[in-house]
């Protein structure tokens, strides 16, 4: 069975009042009231245009594969936007039950002191690009790529990692609950 062919896929994604674009073949940027922000965006199947205040996406007969290529490219613009114009957060909690962990910032990284009785610090360098705040038992993670604020939150819960105890017992350490305005349950 063939692919069906699509004769002309077009998206428009209209810039906030602000908002300035560039596309140079390969990364695009966009600054605005918040910072800026970029993202390597190659693609051989559309094309990227900039003009009147809208980026276009477009390009001739597509089958389904590219169809969706360029709905990730729409996706990955639409968060610089987004990210430059509101921002993007995450916010963790610190839970110790067992032993009371000490959470703090120095110098670029966070510094877990007491971790499960532990003698030794886990340290953590933070990415460029992202902030990140402590406010009693929560951490937030805030900056204009989605991406970078999304690895840094990662990393950080895996930071406290518990393996060869019981999770049902021991359940401290520091887990996401929101991603970018998204509750975690």
């Amino acid at each position: 069975m063939g692919r069906k062919k699509i004769k002309m896929l077009k998206e428009e994604i209209g810039l906030v009042k602000g908002v300035t674009a560039s596309y140079d073949g390969s990364t695009f940027s966009m600054k605005g009231p918040k910072g800026e922000a970029s993202k390597i965006i190659r693609s051989k199947m559309a094309t990227i245009t900039i003009e009147g205040g809208k980026v276009i996406i477009a390009g001739k007969k597509f089958t389904k594969r590219e169809k969706t290529e360029i709905g990730s490219i729409t996706a990955h613009i639409k968060n610089l936007q987004r990210g430059v114009t509101e921002g993007h957060i995450y916010r963790l909690k610190i839970c110790s039950g067992h032993f009371p962990m000490n959470v703090s910032l120095s110098k670029g990284e966070i510094v877990i002191k007491n971790f499960l009785g532990e003698k030794f610090p886990r340290v953590l360098k933070i990415k460029q690009g992202a902030n990140v705040k402590i406010d009693g038992q929560e951490i937030i993670v805030e900056g204009t790529s989605k991406e970078t604020c999304g690895h840094v939150a990662a990393d950080i819960e895996k930071l406290t990692s518990v393996s060869g105890r019981d999770l049902r017992v021991f359940q401290d350490g520091i887990y996401i609950t929101e991603k970018d305005g998204k509750m975690i349950k």
